[in-house]
């Protein structure tokens, strides 16, 4: 079943349970795959096969899905594709903040995200890279872990408390046995931010990377975070500490600056 620490809680007359089931369907192909059938649909999101069928028809008739007669499965539309255009193009902040990336990216040899928390994962909004470099590509889209990445450290880090015990739980439930390290290194994240300002992951999403994060906290009192990072080849953990890291909370600060 997907994770949903942000569902509206039972019993809401205002809540519509059609819609956030359709929804549902649409989050299930975020896991990993392209094409998913209806019992593969029903599987990751709990919900009865029937209900799925009708689902997937409608979805499909909205140009959301389609489905592939040979493979008797669906995958996304350009339905989703157009929702998604729209609001990337749209987003204020990411038109702003490009500049300021692609000269940090440049003069830093870094690759410099902009995330937002999408449920239990960030997701990259805008991402700048120099020409030279062409490892961590990581499109609009993509989606990174909030637990043991730098951007979601980051944003963790500056979300209240309240806030930030529910979506601990909810990675609780996520990861079951394997979570006591992860909540330990997050734990000692949160006091590296608060005596550092900022969130590092060495190579604990992907061993071979490492990376700084810092929370962008917007003027609707929204929280994003932006990233730099590299190859853990070519950036080492003491470089990326005691400059990388100060640089891009200087770069958050400046974006801010904007009243984005």
């Amino acid at each position: 079943m997907t994770d949903h620490p942000d569902s509206s809680p039972p019993k809401d007359r205002k809540f519509v349970e059609a819609l956030a089931r359709g929804l549902e369907v649409l989050r299930a192909f975020t896991h990993g795959s392209v094409v998913l059938g209806n019992q593969d649909i029903a599987r990751l999101t709990g919900l009865p096969k029937p209900t799925i069928s009708r689902l997937t028809y409608t979805l499909t008739r909205l140009g959301y899905l389609s489905y592939s007669p040979q493979l008797e499965k669906y995958q996304l539309d350009s339905g989703v594709l157009a929702l998604g255009y729209a609001y990337v193009s749209n987003l204020r902040v990411r038109q702003l903040a490009k500049p300021y990336m692609d000269d940090f990216a440049r003069r830093t040899h870094t690759t410099v995200g902009l995330t937002c928390r999408d449920r239990l994962s960030m997701i990259y909004v805008e991402n700048c890279r120099p020409a030279e470099v062409t490892t961590l590509r990581m499109d609009a889209g993509v989606r990174l872990p909030l637990a043991t990445t730098a951007a979601g450290r980051a944003f963790l880090a500056a979300t209240p408390e309240k806030e930030r015990e529910h979506l601990l739980a909810a990675l609780a439930a996520k990861y079951g046995d394997e979570w006591a390290p992860i909540e330990a290194s997050l734990r000692g994240s949160f006091a590296e931010y608060e005596r550092d300002g900022f969130c590092l992951s060495l190579g604990d999403w992907d061993r071979n990377v490492r990376a700084a994060g810092v929370p962008l906290r917007l003027a609707d009192g929204s929280i994003m975070a932006l990233t730099c990072g590299a190859p853990s080849f070519q950036l080492d953990e003491a470089t990326l500490r005691s400059s990388l890291a100060q640089q891009l909370e200087m770069l958050a600060r400046d974006i801010e600056s904007l009243g984005v």
